[in-house]
């Protein structure tokens, strides 16, 4: 924490740190009124919330308002504190910190969820968290649905409807210069390598159709024309025109 770390024009490494005798005196002016202390108190303790801050892995444009919020949490934690309870400042305000954040980013979403789905979904996640106790790989989504008694669907429904997006652009692994973005693990149906390679033994199959029968399938299966269409345009009758396809569709399935 010694490094400068400036969040809403604070720089964190110049912030004053108190040791415990400080805090337990400036604690006890705070409950006895001193407005003065509670300033002192809180300012001194803003570190605490930029490490609960870090633990979220804010985006840089959000940053800043989570950091004001996690203080909002910081100041109930100063004033709800018990001084007779045998139990450390921080122990008590990380918890009151990280919950106004998490109300914070439930609440302020750019996408709406409902209460009912938002519901779920903590359910989910706290089974998830329970059943991944005592094992290595991931609880399937089958196992967090029995064990909250919810449907399977549901389940998938309300844990998607709380993730937060994410940009194409956002890097999921850096190794010295390479780096791996989202885009790189994104696969493309349309442009896949098999397509490609379709298409590549469909040019060379219709390559090979005399100029007739290329006509018809070009006609039937890229422009869409009925048979009676094409036999209008090419000017052979209806019953060529089936004959010929289907010999030219036959000449395909061999060339594949």
């Amino acid at each position: 924490m010694g490094n400068k770390v400036e969040i809403t024009g604070v720089n964190t490494a110049t912030l004053p740190k108190l040791t415990g005798k400080q805090m337990a005196e400036l604690m006890i002016k705070i409950k006895e009124g001193d407005k003065l202390a509670r300033d002192q108190f809180a300012y001194a303790n803003m570190r605490l919330v930029l490490s609960v801050v870090q633990r979220f892995n804010a985006p840089k444009d959000n940053a800043d308002d989570i950091f004001q919020v996690g203080c909002v949490g910081l100041m109930k934690a100063i004033d709800n504190f018990d001084i007779s309870l045998n139990v450390k400042f921080s122990t008590y305000a990380v918890p009151m910190i990280i919950g106004e954040i998490k109300r914070f980013l439930r609440d302020n979403n750019s996408i709406r969820v409902s209460r009912s789905l938002r519901d779920i979904a903590y359910k989910a996640l706290k089974a998830r968290e329970e059943l991944s106790k005592d094992r290595v790989e991931e609880p399937r989504l089958e196992e967090i649905a029995e064990k909250i008694e919810v449907d399977l669907k549901d389940v998938a429904i309300a844990l998607d409807a709380i993730s937060a997006p994410v940009s194409l652009g956002d890097p999921v692994y850096n190794d010295g210069d390479d780096t791996i973005y989202l885009m790189d693990q994104v696969s493309d149906s349309k442009n896949s390598e098999e397509i490609w390679l379709e298409n590549i033994n469909l040019k060379d199959a219709l390559s090979k159709l005399n100029p007739r029968e290329k006509e018809i399938v070009l006609l039937r299966y890229y422009i869409g024309k009925t048979q009676m269409e094409v036999s209008e345009e090419v000017g052979i009758s209806q019953a060529q025109v089936s004959r010929l396809e289907k010999t030219a569709i036959e000449q395909i399935r061999k060339s594949f």
